[in-house]
């Protein structure tokens, strides 16, 4: 548990947290939406600071980036909790597992304070002792380029990034945050010299969508998307498409065409949905569906569109925007570049410069 940075006080008594976009006001006691922000001795603690429940090493194909360090591993840290409260999250044992906890707590009737110390309780039990400096040296010593915040919404660990990579900048590591984009312009500021590339879930196409399924709203998600862009960062965008909610051709084509509205070079990676946690009963995503949201994103004009969760060798791959040659091939996370100057970023065969980060 450590003493936040991103909050301010008042009104009154309560204590306004400045991270996301809920900008929660706390009482004394008591945790933002997140479960995992709590205002004690009229301070915001973060509880999960240095005790992350998941740390893995995978590769940053997997998060998804494709136009960034191509083939490099990425260290990647997740925490217990979430401000979204996402109907089919795939890792809701993290990210909802707080919450749950709580509203148990006052089930029971706890008080506001024994709520708070009851999660506190349980994020220790369920967390291990990760400070920045031990997560620096693991990533060096695995060989990874870069960190990755992710498994749950880094943006309500948002300090514990900063401090891992104010020292994982000094060795040359870059850093990634795979997020929901409820970042506030607080969150960016503070991120802004460390964090090199975000992956956003684009998760619908309309507030209905983001009230029922996700429990939040869209408008505040374009509005980081466009500012994330703005400062000059290396994004990616993910569409989860579940059937019969956000895979009608007028989703797509708003997605395809807000994403391409900032620039045709955004990659956009459709993902198949697979039944998870409380959407247990829609059908798993066709094949149709995702070619259907491949034609539409290159039809508006965007230059890379990516298909997941389904193996499929042409829509993995990458390929020049102009010659249509084969760049970078890609079967499930097997890599290989076949046509990338890596060192200049430009195609081999037509010199066509291609949009990324591409080498270290």
């Amino acid at each position: 548990m450590k003493k936040t940075l991103l909050y301010k006080k008042g009104p009154g008594k309560l204590i306004t947290c400045t991270a996301c976009k809920w900008y929660c006001k706390i009482p004394p006691g008591g945790l933002g939406v997140c479960g995992v922000r709590a205002h004690l001795k009229d301070k915001l603690y973060l509880l999960v600071h240095s005790r992350p429940s998941a740390v893995n090493l995978d590769p940053v194909e997997k998060k998804p980036l494709f136009h960034f360090l191509p083939g490099s591993l990425i260290y990647s840290i997740g925490t217990l909790g979430c401000n979204f409260g996402c109907e089919f999250c795939q890792n809701w044992q993290l990210s909802q597992s707080p919450k749950l906890v709580r509203n148990q707590a006052i089930k029971e009737s706890k008080s506001i304070k024994k709520t708070t110390a009851v999660v506190k309780d349980f994020v220790q039990s369920e967390s291990i002792w990760l400070p920045p400096k031990k997560a620096v040296e693991q990533a060096l010593a695995y060989g990874a380029k870069s960190i990755a915040f992710t498994y749950n919404e880094p943006t309500i660990f948002a300090e514990y990034a900063y401090d891992v990579m104010k020292l994982a900048k000094k060795h040359g590591l870059k850093g990634v945050f795979v997020s929901s984009g409820f970042e506030t312009n607080e969150t960016l500021d503070l991120l802004d010299d460390h964090i090199d590339a975000y992956n956003i879930d684009l998760k619908g196409a309309s507030e209905e969508f983001y009230r029922n399924i996700t429990h939040t709203k869209l408008k505040p998600v374009l509005e980081t998307i466009k500012e994330i862009y703005k400062r000059g960062k290396w994004i990616e965008v993910t569409t989860l498409l579940i059937p019969g909610h956000n895979t009608s051709t007028k989703d797509l084509k708003f997605i395809a065409g807000f994403i391409s509205s900032l620039s045709k070079d955004i990659p956009w990676h459709v993902s198949a949905f697979y039944p998870h946690y409380k959407m247990l009963d829609v059908p798993p995503t066709s094949l149709k569906i995702l070619k259907k949201a491949y034609d539409i994103g290159k039809k508006v004009g965007l230059k890379y569109v990516y298909t997941g969760n389904i193996p499929n060798q042409d829509t993995e791959s990458t390929y020049c925007s102009k010659c249509d040659h084969l760049l970078i091939k890609r079967q499930g996370y097997q890599v290989e570049n076949v046509g990338l100057d890596l060192r200049s970023g430009k195609c081999k065969a037509c010199g066509t410069k291609i949009a990324g980060v591409w080498r270290g």
